[in-house]
């Protein structure tokens, strides 16, 4: 589509820095920081219970260690150098579902649905010209937490199933023109480059689903793939970081790992709410030339 039929891509294209100014005041005027603080705490404790109840699900039709291997990867992309001290508290639960019984379970299945709620919650905000609009029926907001919860499931399942593959072909040697290959690092890349779509579609999903209203599945992409190049560089740097400068295990000591990982969800829900503002500022691009309820390109 060209500029001249996009209103939108015309006033970013013609003023990026003015673009860019309006993200950073409507993000610090929507009390960004204060939003991905409360995203942050309340992903603190439900991430726990979410990566528990879905393994307690899937290991009745998936070996339980490739479950806690693949969960401890995909933990390592959202918490950086603390993915093993959460999985192996996942560990723990999984070994005492029995125990825990259904008024635990109960409270597990609550506490897995709070990121999700405080995440829509702040979505609202952001979006506020769209609720100014639409109402969502607070059924579909109870709904939706456990619909993002069962696609983390089904996308665990996949990745396990996968993986269970690639480890039995990796064993097997590659013969090509006389010449024998070996395979082994092929299951981890391609468990990693795997990781990096399942983030791009998690996030890209949450715009999509999130905000009231219609959204073009074009602008939840771009904002999905944004949020994942943005949080892979910062995840990166918060490894480097945490592992040579910092001063958080002098100061903090035993708490240390819940402040890491607690820094590490702040920073993405940051990062995952200015992909929200910036979303949210191109749909504003073109008002009030252009109605408010079309909120496609």
């Amino acid at each position: 589509m060209g500029l001249k039929n996009s209103p939108r891509l015309m006033a970013v294209a013609l003023d990026p820095l003015g673009f860019v100014m309006r993200v950073i005041v409507g993000f610090r005027a929507n009390q960004g920081f204060l939003l991905s603080g409360a995203v942050a705490y309340y992903t603190l404790l439900s991430i726990v219970p979410v990566f528990a109840l879905i393994l307690v699900a899937l290991s009745k039709i998936v070996d339980q260690h490739t479950l806690l291997e693949t969960t401890r990867t995909y933990l390592e992309l959202v918490a950086p150098g603390e993915s093993e001290a959460l999985t192996t508290q996942i560990s723990v639960i999984l070994q005492e579902w029995r125990v825990i019984g259904i008024v635990g379970l109960a409270i597990l299945l609550f506490f897995s649905s709070l990121a999700f709620t405080v995440f829509e919650n702040a979505i609202s905000v952001i979006f506020k010209h769209r609720v100014a609009i639409h109402r969502r029926h607070f059924l579909i907001s109870a709904i939706l937490p456990f619909c993002y919860i069962l696609i983390l499931a089904l996308g665990l399942f996949l990745v396990s199933v996968i993986k269970t593959t690639l480890f039995a072909a990796a064993d097997q040697p590659l013969e090509l023109l006389g010449y024998t290959f070996s395979i082994n690092a092929v299951p981890a890349m391609a468990i990693y480059v795997l990781g990096l779509f399942g983030e791009t579609l998690l996030f890209s999903l949450l715009y999509l689903l999130m905000p009231v209203g219609r959204m073009a599945l074009g602008h939840a992409f771009i904002g999905g793939l944004t949020v994942m190049l943005l949080w892979e560089l910062t995840r990166h740097f918060l490894l480097w970081y945490f592992s040579t400068l910092s001063l958080v295990n002098v100061i903090y000591g035993s708490f240390a790992s819940a402040i890491i990982i607690l820094l590490s969800f702040e920073i993405g829900a940051i990062i995952l709410l200015l992909g929200a503002q910036v979303i949210a500022e191109y749909e504003r691009a073109d008002m009030p030339s252009k109605s408010e309820t079309d909120w496609r390109t």
